[in-house]
C-alpha cells in the first residue's frame, strides 16, 4: 500500500471514531438551530420510554441541548408544576412549527408553536452557535422564561 493511500485509510478510520457516541468530550450542539428544535421535541413522543418522559436532566443531556449557563438549573432538582417546554404536567403534541425569527451573528431566534392536548402553545427559543454546534441559551413563554422559571423552583 502506498503511503498517501495509508494516509487516507488513516484519516477515514479516524474520522469514523469521532462519529462515534460518546468519542468526543465535548458532544454539544447540534447542526442547525431547527434540528436542535427537533431533538428537544424528539423526547415528548408516545413511543419509547427513551423518547416520551421529557426531556431528562442529567449533565449529558445538559451538556448536549443547552449553553453551559444553563447545565446547573437543569440538572438541579426541581419542584416544578409543570414541564416549561410543554407549558404542562403532561403532554400530547400536535404537529410542531419552527419559524425563524431572526438570525444575529452567533444567535438565532426562533418561535416554536404546537397544539398540547387541545391548547395552543407558543414559545420563543434563543440559541446559540458554539464550537460544537447549536444549543439553547434560553426559552420564552409569554410569561417567563426558562431560566427565571428553573431558578424559581429550585429545591
Amino acid at each position: 500500500m502506498s503511503t498517501l493511500r495509508r494516509y487516507l485509510a488513516v484519516l477515514v478510520w479516524l474520522a469514523g471514531l469521532s462519529a462515534l457516541p460518546g468519542a468526543s468530550p465535548a458532544d454539544a450542539g447540534f447542526r442547525s438551530p431547527e434540528s436542535l428544535i427537533r431533538n428537544v421535541y424528539a423526547h415528548y413522543g408516545r413511543g419509547s420510554a427513551e423518547f416520551s418522559g421529557g426531556l431528562p436532566r442529567d449533565a449529558e443531556t445538559a451538556r448536549q441541548f443547552f449553553d453551559p449557563t444553563l447545565h446547573d438549573v437543569w440538572t438541579a432538582p426541581h419542584d416544578a408544576p409543570y414541564d416549561f417546554l410543554v407549558q404542562s404536567p403532561t403532554w400530547r403534541l400536535g404537529a410542531i412549527s419552527i419559524a425563524i425569527l431572526r438570525r444575529q451573528l452567533d444567535r438565532t431566534y426562533l418561535t416554536v408553536t404546537f397544539d398540547n392536548q387541545g391548547r395552543a402553545v407558543t414559545l420563543d427559543f434563543v440559541v446559540l452557535k458554539g464550537p460544537d454546534g447549536w444549543v439553547i441559551t434560553d426559552v420564552e413563554s409569554p410569561h417567563d422564561s426558562l431560566r427565571m422559571f428553573l431558578v424559581q423552583f429550585r429545591r
